[in-house]
């Protein structure tokens, strides 16, 4: 079996994939100081086991990993192959039958590390087992580093019984024969332990008998517990069943009444709609009565001042017109006086003209009258224009009662329509409040009394109108009857 190449990769000053061919039996690396030529005998070393730090020129194992430069990063991992030439099969073991077997070692910064045989992982025994007998190892006397000759030369005889074992492919059969000896004396303290086992067992042996003559006893008792617990569970299942059953035709029932009990409500909640539905309708209706029956009262109660202030007119133009009456009375004594004196002086003129020769004496009599009734002239005028501006202002009032009576009559015409509307959108309305419609009845009735004697007070009004428009007539024909006599009396003077 001979070594054909060393593949290194990330292991100290190899940080890039190095493959190093060994295409014969002698081979030379060679190259200045610091250059790596002892890091491939160290690889070597690590990959064939070794785990001391310190045979590897380290302080830790992750020393073996490049640890980085000026223009490098450190790498996550080292690894290192050897593979080796087996085309004439001397390798032991089950890597025999391989013409070529690959070693490798991998580590990482976490301190993992693995083997592989062929790409396959394996146990670092496994590596040793190949190389054993073969002077190839870790510490083994094929690798002859710095200061070996001196430490071959210097050894005791126990070390150095150790290379010429390796040497003699001794040392190969000595660890087997370790390793059986150890196995033999595990073996041995085995049965030691046995044997003691054995004898407290035997010890517990009656004791043991007894208990499991009770845990048999209580084997079949639970066995039996366990038959008659099914029985029971099987018991209760057939009765839990039928009370299943109970409760779903239960269920069922219920369901159904529920459902018809809920259809029922749906149907009552219908119902209920339409009447609070009729009820809010009715109960617009009502406010919409109870309004215009609001307003109805506000213009009875506009309309009651209304009549107030022309029964008050009507009072005051009574009083008027019977102070107009007085001084029409007045007037016509005053008129009649006024004709006398007018018929006096009418005598007088003619009997002054029928007295031509006595014209200087009538004369110088009627120059003496001629003040006095161009006084009474001047005090008839003035007592016809007071009676004028009088009459004006009986007329002007006249015509505001008038008005007011017209007014009047246009607000009774309104109240009358609204009261035949009222009336039929009454009619119309659903009873809504037996007790509240008596109430809103009997107030329509009195608003509808009361309307009518302002009615009645109304026509009585202008009734009384119409007496002072003729009294107003007379008044004016007396005035102007005055008026005709005082020209007539101008004219003679």
């Amino acid at each position: 079996m001979r070594l054909s190449s060393i593949k290194l990769s990330g292991f100290k000053s190899f940080v890039d994939p190095t493959n190093f061919q060994v295409p014969g039996q002698l081979v030379g690396v060679v190259g200045p100081n610091g250059c790596g030529k002892s890091n491939i005998i160290d690889a070597v070393r690590w990959v064939l086991g070794e785990s001391k730090a310190s045979e590897l020129r380290g302080e830790s194992m992750q020393d073996v990993i490049f640890n980085g430069s000026t223009h490098r990063k450190p790498s996550g991992r080292a690894s290192v192959e050897l593979v080796f030439d087996n085309s004439m099969g001397k390798a032991a073991g089950q890597w025999g039958q391989y013409a070529e077997i690959a070693v490798k070692r991998t580590l990482t910064r976490d301190g993992t590390s693995t083997y592989y045989i062929n790409s396959q992982p394996v146990r670092r025994r496994d590596i040793q087992d190949i190389f054993l007998g073969t002077g190839l190892g870790p510490r083994a006397y094929a690798i002859i580093g710095q200061g070996m000759i001196a430490r071959i030369i210097e050894s005791r005889p126990e070390e150095l019984r150790v290379f010429l074992e390796e040497a003699a492919g001794v040392s190969k059969y000595k660890e087997r024969r370790r390793e059986t000896e150890n196995r033999l004396s595990d073996t041995r303290e085995n049965l030691l332990r046995v044997e003691d086992i054995l004898r407290e067992l035997n010890a517990n042996l009656e004791k043991l008998e007894a208990q499991a003559a009770v845990a048999n006893r209580f084997h079949q008792l639970q066995a039996d517990q366990e038959e008659k617990q099914k029985l029971l569970w099987l018991l209760r299942k057939n009765e839990a069943e039928l009370e299943q059953k109970r409760y779903f035709r239960e269920m069922e029932e219920a369901q159904n009444s529920l459902e018809e009990q809920t259809a029922k409500l749906r149907n009552v909640e219908l119902e209920l709609e339409h009447l609070r539905q009729h009820h809010f309708a009715v109960g617009d209706r009502l406010h919409t009565a109870q309004g215009a029956l609001y307003q109805t009262n506000s213009e009875i109660g506009s309309l009651e001042a209304q009549i107030k202030f022309v029964v008050e007119s009507r009072t005051r133009l009574q009083n008027q017109l019977g102070t107009l009456a007085a001084q029409r009375d007045q007037w016509l004594a005053q008129a009649a006086e006024y004709e006398e004196q007018i018929e006096e002086a009418t005598f007088n003129v003619e009997e002054l003209a029928a007295r031509a020769e006595g014209a200087q004496i009538a004369v110088e009599a009627a120059g003496e009258r001629l003040p006095e009734l161009d006084a009474a002239w001047r005090e008839a005028q003035r007592k016809a224009d007071e009676s004028r501006a009088r009459i004006m202002q009986v007329q002007q009032r006249i015509e505001l009662s008038s008005a007011h009576q017209r007014n009047a009559s246009n607000i009774l015409n309104n109240l009358a329509s609204r009261r035949e509307r009222l009336q039929q959108e009454k009619n119309g309305l659903a009873p809504p409040d037996s007790a509240q419609l008596a109430n809103l009845r009997l107030q329509f009735e009195e608003k509808q009394q009361a309307l009518e004697e302002q009615t009645m007070l109304l026509e009585e009004a202008g009734e009384r109108q119409e007496q002072v428009e003729t009294e107003r007539r007379e008044a004016q024909a007396a005035l102007a009857a005055e008026s005709t006599a005082n020209a007539q009396l101008e004219a003679r003077l």
